[in-house]
């Protein structure tokens, strides 16, 4: 089975934990205003590739791997269901640490079937919580979070290992109310076992430029890493509040 990629990273660091093959999917059916990644959005772009191929591109960086694995991102992953199933279920037949980085915006509960038999290979998944409230995240991503926060759910219902992310924009995701009320959700989600707060940052402006894009931010400011703190911060007290009730 052949699939698309934009790209691979061989010692990345901030995918998973250790050191981790990171495989960048072609292909995302939502558009973030804050998209750092826009040349993954196009499907069936990009290097058409087999698992093997990708395995053996794993196999040659893997004395420097031994304490991570592979981390499939994007772009979105799930969007490639069958392709990444067969990625993770040979990767565990190698003994290789998989990591699921992924926005589930292509889940819903009638897809359940599919997204588990790539669920069963999978020993973390990344999660991006982009907005609690599903009109704001439709605004900030063209698709509500319904589905989203489902599949959190269906993750903890399965025990799978589950790191958060959440990327702080001024003025879109850093209202206080809103972090309070993602540390609440969380809080409920017994299988969390990490939580990132990235700060927005606008590095992505030539991307844009080369793409003949116009950047959807242009008078955003980028976050600083005091405000990043002061965030999860106020995260992590909801999720305390959440855990005293």
């Amino acid at each position: 089975m052949n699939g698309y990629i934009h790209s691979t990273e061989s010692f990345g660091t901030v995918d998973g934990p250790g050191v981790r093959f990171v495989v960048f999917f072609q292909g995302c059916p939502i558009r973030c205003k804050y998209c750092h990644n826009p040349d993954t959005w196009e499907f069936r772009k990009g290097r058409e590739v087999t698992v093997n191929e990708l395995l053996k591109e794993y196999d040659s960086y893997k004395e420097f791997l031994k304490s991570g694995g592979i981390t499939a991102t994007g772009g979105e992953p799930l969007a490639q269901p069958e392709f990444l199933a067969e990625l993770f279920e040979n990767a565990k037949k190698a003994g290789i640490h998989t990591c699921l980085d992924t926005s589930a915006a292509v889940y819903a509960p009638d897809t359940s079937e599919k997204i588990n038999k790539i669920l069963k290979y999978t020993d973390l998944v990344m999660l991006d919580i982009k907005h609690m409230d599903s009109d704001k995240h439709r605004a900030l991503t063209g698709i509500g979070n319904e589905n989203i926060l489902l599949f959190a759910e269906h993750l903890c219902e399965l025990g799978i290992p589950l790191w958060i992310r959440r990327v702080v924009v001024p003025g879109l995701t850093d209202s206080h109310d809103e972090l309070f009320r993602l540390g609440k959700f969380l809080s409920s989600l017994n299988n969390l076992k990490a939580l990132d707060v990235l700060p927005y940052h606008d590095m992505a402006r030539p991307k844009y430029a080369e793409l003949g894009l116009g950047y959807p931010l242009p008078d955003t400011p980028p976050l600083t890493k005091e405000e990043a703190v002061r965030a999860k911060d106020v995260i992590i007290s909801g999720i305390k509040a959440g855990l005293r009730n």
